[in-house]
C-alpha cells in the first residue's frame, strides 16, 4: 500500500511537515516522489482515454445531428408526396435522434469536465512534486554537509595530525638551535672585536703618553 490513499491525501499533505516528523526523511521523500510520478502518469493516462473517447463521442454526436436534419427533411419530403403516414415516422426518428443528440450533449459536457478536473490535478501534483524535490534537494545538501563535518572531525582526531604536530615541534626544536649556535658566533665575534678595541685605545694612550713627554722634555731645555 502506497503513502497517500486518494489522490486528495497528496493534494492536501503537508510535505514538509511530513518529512520533519519522519524518522528517515530521505526514504521518505524518495516514496512520496515515486509515488506523486505513480499517480501522475496514471492521470495523464486517464486523460489521453477520455480524450480518444471524447473524439469518439464527437463523432457520434455529429453523425445523430445529421439524423435530425436528415429525418426533418424526409419527414418533408413525405408531406408535400401526401404521405403523412411516412412523414409521421420519419419525424418519430427525427424526435429520437434528438433525443440522441441532447443525451451525447451531455455526455460530451461531462467528459469535458472531466478532462478539465484531469488537467486541474496534474497541474496541482507537479507543483507537490516540485516541492518534494526541492526538500529532496536540501536533505541531500545537508547530508552532504554533514558528512564532510564528520571527515574534517575525524581527521582533526586522528593520530596523523598528532604526528604532523609532533613533527613540527622536532622541526621548530631545531630551528631554534640552529638561532642559538648563529648567537653563539656572533657573540664571539663581538668578544674578538671588543679585545682589539681595547688594545686600539692602549695604543693611542701609549702614543699620547709619549708625545707628552716629549713635549715636557723639549720645554725643560
Amino acid at each position: 500500500m502506497g503513502i497517500f490513499s486518494r489522490f486528495s491525501d497528496i493534494i492536501n499533505a503537508n510535505i514538509n511537515t511530513m518529512l520533519d516528523k519522519a524518522e528517515d526523511p530521505k526514504k521518505l521523500v524518495r516514496l512520496l516522489i515515486q509515488e506523486m510520478e505513480e499517480t501522475l502518469v496514471e492521470l495523464r493516462a486517464n486523460a489521453a482515454k477520455h480524450i480518444a473517447e471524447r473524439k469518439t463521442l464527437e463523432a457520434s454526436l455529429a453523425k445523430a445531428k445529421a439524423n435530425v436534419s436528415d429525418w426533418a427533411s424526409k419527414a418533408e419530403l413525405a408531406l408535400n408526396k401526401g404521405r403523412e403516414d411516412l412523414a409521421r415516422s420519419a419525424l418519430l426518428q427525427k424526435q429520437q435522434s434528438t433525443e440522441q443528440v441532447d443525451a451525447l450533449e451531455e455526455e460530451l459536457v461531462r467528459y469535458n469536465d472531466a478532462l478539465s478536473t484531469t488537467d486541474a490535478d496534474a497541474s496541482r501534483l507537479e507543483q507537490k512534486m516540485v516541492e518534494a524535490r526541492t526538500r529532496q534537494q536540501s536533505l541531500l545538501a545537508r547530508k552532504q554537509q554533514a558528512q564532510t563535518r564528520l571527515k574534517v572531525k575525524k581527521q582533526l582526531n586522528s593520530n596523523k595530525v598528532e604526528d604532523a604536530l609532533i613533527r613540527f615541534e622536532h622541526f621548530e626544536k631545531k630551528i631554534d638551535a640552529i638561532e642559538s649556535e648563529i648567537e653563539s658566533y656572533e657573540m664571539g665575534n663581538k668578544d674578538a672585536q671588543s679585545v682589539e678595541a681595547q688594545f686600539k685605545q692602549m695604543e693611542r694612550e701609549e702614543s699620547i703618553d709619549n708625545e707628552l713627554a716629549q713635549l715636557k722634555q723639549k720645554l725643560a731645555s
